[in-house]
């Protein structure tokens, strides 16, 4: 009986402690984020780049993902001169601290497990991409944090992040990954466009919620 005891008593220490860095990461996160804030934290803001688009809502996403992506940014592997500039001043430690801070940052309830059916049309093209094999049948709730929330996500943003894995030879535009690009290049651009129509009209977890310059 003493000898549970101990291992309980250990264990809860143990929780307490990866319960206290996470919450030291969020907080340190949220020192970190002056150079998201004024694109990110503005909502319907939009970007010039590529072409005119708003900005994704990265407030609820999955921090496996956030990282990821900045982490590509800072590669090369997702193209895109601003960010990649911004990726590339930040340590690995930034870069987790900022993803843990905007996983938490503005979350809301979560998505519900079945959502509205699209057309047989749009269907025929989410089953053509295996879309729901990966971000989840709701589309909030993908098999893996690495990958992304999408429902709800701003519809001229996913066309714009659908087209750039169709790009090849740019050294200013695209991304590198070989399965998204896979499964984008069989798509005309009118059903890309179609494919993000759909997955926008469907209730998320994602937000664009304001973020004070001074803190």
């Amino acid at each position: 009986m003493k000898k549970l005891l101990k291992i309980s008593l250990a264990v809860a220490a143990t929780l307490g402690a990866v319960a206290q860095v996470q919450a030291q990461d969020v907080a340190a996160g949220q020192k970190k984020v002056a150079m998201c804030i004024g694109c990110h934290g503005i909502p319907g803001y939009q970007s010039s780049f590529p072409e005119v688009h708003r900005v994704p809502m990265i407030s609820g996403q999955n921090a496996k993902f956030i990282a990821a992506s900045l982490t590509a940014y800072a590669k090369g592997e997702r193209k895109h001169p601003t960010m990649r500039g911004i990726a590339q001043t930040l340590t690995e430690q930034d870069i987790a601290d900022i993803s843990a801070y905007y996983e938490q940052h503005g979350k809301t309830a979560p998505a519900p497990e079945q959502v509205a059916a699209p057309s047989a049309e749009v269907k025929a093209l989410l089953d053509k991409g295996a879309c729901i094999s990966c971000h989840g049948a709701n589309f909030s709730k993908p098999i893996d944090g690495s990958y992304p929330k999408i429902a709800g996500q701003h519809a001229d943003y996913l066309y714009v992040a659908l087209k750039s894995y169709q790009v090849e030879g740019n050294a200013l535009v695209g991304r590198s990954n070989a399965i998204m690009a896979g499964q984008v290049k069989q798509f005309k651009l009118a059903e890309l466009k179609a494919i993000s129509k759909y997955l926008a009209s469907l209730p998320g977890e994602l937000t664009s919620t304001p973020q004070p310059r001074l803190r």
